[in-house]
């Protein structure tokens, strides 16, 4: 369920002090100061919170095109078996040069590390890893350097039970009257995904819009899961007029709707590790929930554009409205 307001407000400047603080050197691409400032700041964070290592320590480096990069892992254990296969929370720390990326990608790190202390406080019915991913942006974007591709290749110690992605989470849509939503993609990669969204409260604080994941494609970490048939979710609220640029700074995010995202990704994940997540893959029909959450969340835009969301023919229109908003 929700945090109440005064628990929101404390979360609210938990994760406003990592944004801060990741932001702080500028930007991040791989290499760079801003970059290293950040990894000692997140394992730093990880050591705080009395968090596991995932290997021999939080920094799990590899060198790639004469290129070192380092992707910072953790475990909150949980409460069932030790053994059981994780659920994922990733997100990308590094930046495109140039931008100090508070949306892109430092909301969604500081909401990982803050859904990481409630597990660690409240344990999962599973362990959680906590995978802030290196080198997500270009030149390394969908090549074998990519933190989570080389993770997931490489650096994982055990099968994955979900991974649930965090990119792009920190902003108002911005579009007139849907400035809440969070889009969702990936239920179709197994049946309990779709049980899970549709077991969400009503009043989460945002409102969730699901799609299929070939819509926008693989745009984040959760390429590399989709390639290697692991359940997963990615979370979103699309590019913005700050997407990859100087003025992606702290006081243009939505801190109401970073807080509650958190609260919704902490019942996603607790939902999830709870669930025997045994396929098909990509196996069924995800219409109707779709097609649910689409008018529930997107009515004005759905007057502005003279659809009733009924068929997957509708669901692609509607689609194709939002993908030309976004440039994508």
């Amino acid at each position: 369920m929700p945090t109440d307001p005064i628990d929101q407000r404390s979360s609210i400047v938990r994760m406003r002090t990592d944004v801060d603080a990741l932001c702080a050197r500028g930007s991040r691409p791989v290499g760079s100061v801003g970059h290293d400032a950040a990894r000692r700041h997140l394992t730093s964070r990880y050591a705080e919170m009395g968090l596991t290592p995932y290997g021999e320590g939080f920094e799990l480096p590899y060198v790639m095109t004469g290129q070192r990069f380092t992707n910072l892992v953790a475990l909150a254990t949980g409460n069932g078996a030790p053994d059981a296969p994780p659920v994922l929370i990733a997100a990308h720390y590094d930046t495109v040069p140039g931008s100090p990326g508070a949306d892109d990608n430092a909301a969604a790190v500081a909401i990982a590390l803050e859904v990481a202390a409630r597990l660690r406080e409240r344990p999962a019915a599973r362990p959680a890893v906590i995978a802030q991913f290196d080198a997500e942006e270009p030149p390394s974007f969908h090549t074998p350097a990519m933190g989570s591709t080389y993770f997931h290749a490489h650096q994982a110690t055990a099968p994955i039970h979900a991974a649930i992605v965090l990119d792009l989470v920190g902003h108002a849509v911005p579009v007139p009257g849907i400035e809440d939503v969070i889009f969702v993609t990936g239920m179709e990669s197994d049946p309990e995904l779709e049980r899970t969204i549709r077991a969400l409260p009503d009043d989460m604080g945002v409102r969730i819009v699901t799609a299929l994941n070939r819509y926008v494609g693989d745009m984040s970490d959760h390429h590399t899961f989709r390639l290697g048939r692991v359940p997963y979710l990615f979370l979103t609220c699309g590019r913005w007029p700050h997407y990859h640029a100087a003025s992606d700074l702290p006081d243009a995010l939505d801190w109401r709707k970073i807080a509650a995202t958190a609260d919704l990704v902490e019942v996603v994940v607790r939902d999830v590790a709870e669930r025997s997540l045994a396929g098909p893959w990509e196996g069924y029909d995800t219409t109707a929930t779709d097609a649910t959450t689409m008018r529930a969340a997107l009515e004005p835009l759905l007057e502005r554009l003279g659809v009733r969301v009924e068929t997957r023919h509708d669901i692609d229109r509607v689609a194709a409205a939002l993908l030309h908003q976004f440039r994508l």
